[in-house]
């Protein structure tokens, strides 16, 4: 209720300002719907009018730029974040020193293993953790032809750094999102439009695809078992 009524909707109502930061830990990790979601599509629900900034940053000078910037940045708005416990101690999230003294906020990240974008074939959307569990298992398979994109912010959403990322890899038959959550949860309904708008203006014989858990009535699976097969199946279909 704090959140509807005075964080989201605080600066529509009576012109009050806020910079209020919220660090919320939201990550798939087999240990129950408990400890699992955030409820990221309850707030990309809240948004509109450029109320407020939810983001997902998946390293070490990712978080660092992102939480500068809130503090320097004249301009207050909420900041909603989602964190993975997990990466706080995943091994491919660390940064150089010159990585934080460097440079700033990336609201998209671009495929990084160097891959020629005339051979990408199809392209892979996603934000958060899930990034780095598609990225080992295309590294795995030695995949060549499938560029994996990171929207490190869901909103405001970055319609021209999208577009300029995207429009790189002109001979890519298919475009897919691929998110951790369930169908009926995470991002895909609230961005889904957003992704289409570009996709319809630039590329409009290409039909956005979905990669993700089915519809759950619940956060996550109960034991890890569960978690664990649904993965391999959502992070296969994306990779196939």
């Amino acid at each position: 209720m704090v959140i509807d009524q005075f964080i989201t909707s605080g600066e529509h109502k009576w012109s009050r300002l806020c910079g209020l930061t919220l660090l919320l830990p939201h990550g798939y990790e087999g240990q129950g719907p408990e400890h699992s979601s955030a409820r990221l599509e309850r707030f990309l629900q809240l948004c509109a009018e450029h109320n407020i900034q939810v983001c997902l940053p998946t390293t070490s000078a990712q978080v660092f730029h992102m939480l500068r910037k809130q503090v320097l940045c004249p301009l207050r708005k909420p900041l909603i974040v989602m964190s993975p416990k997990s990466l706080l101690r995943h091994k491919e999230t660390g940064s150089t020193l010159e990585e934080m003294s460097e440079g700033g906020f990336q609201v998209i990240i671009d495929e990084t293993d160097g891959f020629d974008p005339d051979a990408i074939e199809k392209v892979i959307i996603c934000s958060g953790k899930v990034y780095y569990d598609l990225r080992a298992e295309r590294r795995k398979r030695d995949i060549k032809n499938i560029a994996i994109i990171r929207l490190e912010q869901l909103y405001p959403f970055p319609h021209e750094d999208f577009e300029n990322c995207l429009l790189q890899y002109k001979n890519a038959k298919a475009i897919l999102w691929c998110q951790e959550e369930p169908m009926n949860q995470g991002a895909w309904y609230s961005s889904q439009h957003h992704i289409r708008r570009v996709l319809n203006q630039h590329r409009p014989e290409i039909w956005l695809e979905y990669a993700g858990r089915e519809a759950s009535a619940a956060a996550a699976a109960g034991y890890p078992a569960l978690h664990l097969k649904q993965q391999e199946k959502f992070i296969d279909e994306a990779l196939s």
